[in-house]
């Protein structure tokens, strides 16, 4: 098991003792907090100072900006396609318009996309500043602000230019959950699913025994699966920060997925999920994997409501395919599948994915009930 939360004991607004929460990545970038359990109104004391510049989007400031801390913001457009160069540039203007030093810190109020920017803007400029996140969609609870991945898109090709260095702090505020679109709520549940098939089969069980619970937004169920995941990928990141080798396994379904969603333009949980049916298909085909697994993922990542599509522009995919970061010359590292809590990476040879990818059916695989 992947666990390395630690609890500090706090009192609450009521007087209770409370056991939160505080899970810690150290690695060789610097050393980060991931807290669980506090609010957005308890952000200031985990500011080191009070020069400060927030990043965020125009949605997320629509919903919260009344209780934002008084400092500038920089609201970028929301999207995955505004995760550009484009948009680094227009932030890189505004810092100096607004005479930034090396004493500023800075603020990424969003989801996945606001904490690239914000983390790619922050180690970049004048060669490095301290910056944190309070991470507002469960995507990125779960995953896109943990870590030190702070990369940006280019020609469409997901986050090709990017850096490791890891945040002071990700405050993980499970009230703002409350606001996500429901779409965008289980998108960030592929990742859930991603950390339980790889790592830990009691937290897949979980999910698969808690779907109305987990529709319904209950709340100390979300805190759970929040709080197990982080610590799935916390234990993992620790031991491999540049992802020379165990952090790789936190890259199943990312091989195909990263393709689909640019292709389908789907959401990222959406094209993740697909991802993770078909490097499972790949699994059986090669004797791996056995096809009773293969289904409960299925059927789990169906019954979440993220699979959105029956067929795949295989063309389109494989030239996104070929593209991907994780390629070595002719081979891409793939996340493979034992069974549901076990995995490994292995290198496979292009020929050999491209044979698969158009000999595959994706209508039939998900459908397999019916058959």
């Amino acid at each position: 098991m992947c666990k390395v939360a630690i609890f500090v004991i706090q009192i609450n607004r009521e007087n209770q003792i409370l056991r939160m929460p505080i899970i810690k990545i150290n690695t060789a970038s610097g050393s980060s907090q991931i807290i669980l359990g506090d609010y957005f109104s308890d952000l200031m004391k985990y500011i080191p100072n009070d020069n400060v510049i927030i990043i965020t989007d125009k949605n997320v400031y629509k919903h919260y900006s009344g209780q934002f801390p008084p400092f500038p913001v920089i609201q970028l457009v929301p999207g995955e396609k505004n995760k550009s160069l484009d948009s680094i540039r227009d932030v890189y203007t505004r810092l100096v318009s607004e005479n930034t030093d090396r004493s500023t810190f800075i603020l990424g109020i969003g989801g996945g996309v606001v904490c690239d920017i914000a983390g790619f803007v922050a180690s970049t400029f004048l060669r490095g500043l301290s910056f944190g996140y309070v991470s507002t969609s469960l995507l990125s609870q779960v995953d896109a602000s943990l870590g030190g991945k702070n990369g940006v898109n280019f020609k469409g090709l997901k986050n090709l230019i990017g850096i490791i260095r890891q945040p002071s702090f990700v405050l993980c505020d499970p009230n703002m959950l409350d606001t996500l679109p429901l779409g965008e709520y289980l998108s960030g549940f592929a990742e859930i699913v991603k950390h339980a098939v790889v790592c830990d089969s009691e937290l897949f069980h979980q999910i698969e025994n808690n779907i109305d619970k987990i529709k319904n937004r209950d709340k100390d169920l979300i805190i759970s699966l929040i709080t197990n995941t982080i610590n799935i990928k916390a234990s993992v990141v620790q031991k491999d920060e540049r992802e020379q080798g165990p952090r790789r396994i936190l890259n199943y379904g990312h091989t195909f997925g990263h393709a689909i969603e640019k292709v389908h333009e789907l959401k990222h949980g959406e094209a993740i999920s697909l991802g993770m049916v078909m490097v499972n298909r790949f699994c059986v085909s090669k004797g791996i994997l056995e096809p009773i697994d293969e289904q409960k993922i299925i059927r789990l990542v169906k019954n979440l409501d993220l699979i959105k599509i029956e067929s795949l522009d295989r063309k389109m995919v494989w030239g996104a395919m070929q593209a991907d970061k994780k390629k070595y010359r002719d081979k891409l590292f793939l996340v493979m599948i034992n069974q549901i809590g076990k995995s490994y990476v292995d290198k496979v040879s292009l020929e050999e994915l491209h044979d698969f990818l158009f000999g595959f059916d994706l209508k039939s695989i998900i459908n397999f009930n019916n058959k």
